[in-house]
């Protein structure tokens, strides 16, 4: 069982398991999106652009962070609904890159309903290098602890 809104306090810190970018993260996200741009098919086009070879789709790195953070079980069977988010690309994800998600709890509130909560997670998707790649919050609306 995941953590409950009680459980989590401003400035928990929770780091993910690793994993490493491969060929067909990136062909998979292409032929599921429907998104084949050069930058991300193309190798011979990516290597005269700025990266210098072909990158992850921006919202491949964010779904892959949502399967990273997912991971931590702090949400499991105690998430409610994700709210929102906010979300930023800083620098380019490529294969064979190694990433794991940081999170941290950057605000909670209560609701008028007392069977819930509504906390921010600060996101961050960090390389091997120790480069952000993306980031950003993510509102969760989450389970408070059942009265006995």
């Amino acid at each position: 069982m995941g953590r409950y809104f009680e459980e989590l306090t401003l400035g928990d810190c929770f780091e993910s398991p690793r994993r490493t970018i491969t060929e067909a993260d990136l062909t998979i996200f292409a032929g599921f999106s429907g998104d084949f741009n050069p930058i991300h098919t193309d190798e011979e086009f990516a290597r005269r652009t700025t990266f210098g070879t072909r990158i992850l789709h921006g919202p491949a790195g964010l779904a892959i962070a949502t399967g990273l953070e997912s991971r931590l079980g702090i949400k499991d069977g105690t998430a409610l609904a994700m709210l929102g988010l906010t979300w930023e690309f800083r620098a380019p994800i490529k294969v064979h890159d190694t990433i794991h998600v940081v999170e941290r709890v950057a605000d909670k509130r209560e609701t008028s309903k007392p069977d819930r909560g509504i906390v921010t997670f600060t996101v961050e998707v960090i390389n091997q290098e120790g480069v952000v790649c993306q980031g950003g919050d993510w509102k969760v609306m989450m389970k408070r602890r059942p009265e006995a």
